[in-house]
Formats: C-alpha cells, sequence, structure tokens
C-alpha cells in the first residue's frame, strides 16, 4: 500500500477509536462491557481505541453495541479544516472554551492578548493559540482537547518554542535584546482521555514540558514573571473559572495523584454545551 494511503488509513483508525472511547466513557461503560455486549474479543477493543487498525466487522459490531450507526466517511481535509462536515468542525467547541477563559483571566490594563495569532519565521508559518504579552515579558499557550498523535503535537508545540517568540519580537520590534521572559505552555484539558495519555507517556511530556507552572500563576495574578524560558504543561477545565475556589489547573508533577473532570472530549462538549 502507498504511504499516503496507510497514512489516511491509520488517522480513520484513530478517529474511530477516539469516537468509540468517547462514547464508551459517555455511558460509563469499560472495556470489559464493550467487549461483552459486541462479542469482540476485549483485546481487539483495546487496540480499536488506540487507533490502531481493525476489521470492518469488529467496527461494526462496536459501535452497534454502543447505539451507533455504523459508516465510513470520506471527508476532503480542505473542508474539515474550514469548518466543513466531520469531526473536524465540533472539534473547536471545547478548544474555543478554553482560549476564552485563558484569555478573559489574563487580561490586564496594559497587557495585549491575542488568539489565534499568526506569525511567520522565514519558511516557518503557524498560528498561535493564545498569546499575552506585556513590555518584554510573553507568554504563549497551547491548547491540546486530546492526543490523536503524540508525534504531531510534540512536533508543533516544539516548532513554535523555538520559532514563534523571535519572529513577534521582529514584528513588535522588540529590540536586540528580545523578551526578557518566555513562558510556554501546553493546556490540556482535564479529560479522563487525556490523563490516560498523559500517564501513558509521562517521559515524553516531562521532556517536551520540564518546568513547573509557576510562571502561568504569575500570569494570572498579575505579577511579573522570572526572567529566560520556561516550557510547563497544566491541566485545565475551561467550566472552572479562574481564581474560584475550586481548583483551576493542575501540573504534571500532580499526575499521579488527578481524578479527571471529564471522561473525554465528548463530555467536556455537552457539559459546556449545558453550562450555555
Amino acid at each position: 500500500m502507498a504511504p499516503a494511503a496507510l497514512a489516511a488509513l491509520r488517522r480513520m483508525a484513530v478517529e474511530a477509536g477516539q469516537t468509540v472511547r468517547d462514547e464508551r466513557m459517555r455511558r460509563s461503560w469499560t472495556l470489559r462491557d464493550v467487549a461483552g455486549r459486541s462479542g469482540v474479543a476485549l483485546g481487539v477493543v483495546h487496540r480499536l481505541e488506540a487507533g490502531d487498525t481493525a476489521s470492518l466487522e469488529s467496527y461494526a459490531r462496536v459501535a452497534t453495541a454502543l447505539g451507533m450507526r455504523p459508516s465510513i466517511a470520506l471527508v476532503d481535509e480542505r473542508l474539515r479544516s474550514a469548518g466543513g462536515p466531520g469531526r473536524g468542525s465540533a472539534e473547536d467547541f471545547v478548544h474555543a472554551a478554553m482560549g476564552e477563559a485563558e484569555a478573559r483571566a489574563l487580561a490586564r490594563p496594559g497587557r495585549t492578548i491575542a488568539i489565534d495569532e499568526p506569525y511567520h519565521h522565514y519558511q516557518f508559518a503557524g498560528r498561535a493559540d493564545v498569546l499575552a504579552w506585556d513590555d518584554r515579558d510573553l507568554l504563549h499557550i497551547e491548547n491540546r482537547t486530546r492526543f490523536p498523535n503524540i508525534q504531531d503535537a510534540a512536533g508543533s508545540y516544539n516548532a513554535k518554542r523555538q520559532y514563534l517568540a523571535r519572529a513577534l519580537a521582529e514584528r513588535l520590534d522588540i529590540g536586540p535584546q528580545g523578551w526578557r521572559s518566555v513562558t510556554h505552555v501546553m493546556a490540556c484539558l482535564w479529560s479522563a482521555e487525556v490523563i490516560h495519555t498523559l500517564r501513558l507517556r509521562t517521559a515524553t511530556f516531562t521532556a517536551l514540558c520540564p518546568d513547573t507552572p509557576e510562571r502561568l500563576a504569575a500570569w494570572l495574578g498579575g505579577e511579573r514573571p522570572a526572567g529566560g524560558v520556561t516550557s510547563s504543561l497544566v491541566l485545565l477545565d475551561p467550566l472552572v473559572p479562574f481564581g474560584s475556589r475550586k481548583r483551576t489547573f493542575a501540573g504534571l508533577a500532580d499526575l499521579s495523584r488527578l481524578d479527571p473532570r471529564h471522561g473525554g472530549y465528548a463530555q467536556a462538549a455537552a457539559a459546556l454545551r449545558r453550562a450555555g
């Protein structure tokens, strides 16, 4: 099979697995429940959810057991990215809510907040989810609601760590010394799905985000962060306002003792819609 076809098959399998996992967790079923109700081996259900390819019969049996209608959708990726049919159009809902909550909490007089900000550095171009800057201090937040492909997520985040601050400094004419401090944060949805991924790949995410989220706390508190460059990871719930009595975010160091706030993306989206 051609590499492009293999890549497309892999993407379809990952999306199908995420859809199955979302529905299973919405119903509060275990993997064993799905296996028993569908007649598909437990190991096959586990691999299917993880994004491995399975037989069409296995997909159909699992989907039917979960009350879903089995179908195959061939979607033009250009339409998907433009907000057309398919999971891509719904994918932005929780992501947008996270950005809105962060922008609201970070707003201060004299501080600039930017959402989905484009930037360009020589041959590399991209967009930053949430930016805040004040004088010569920069905060960059990349929001993640799930991790269908950890390598892609790591590559995107690393590219922004390398190029974003420099490109923005040049555009804003910050000066020869550049930023006094740059704070990179990977903000992840506080869900069972994401926590499971982080626990499986703790070493990977620790390498990407080795620092504590103290800098983010300083930004949220209106304090000036310490100098230098840091990268940290936090879990946050867009339904919990920053500054409320309930804990707003948690770091990688808290991973072993965290309880999820949502089962997965679908549950978070449903909760946000109920909240208006």
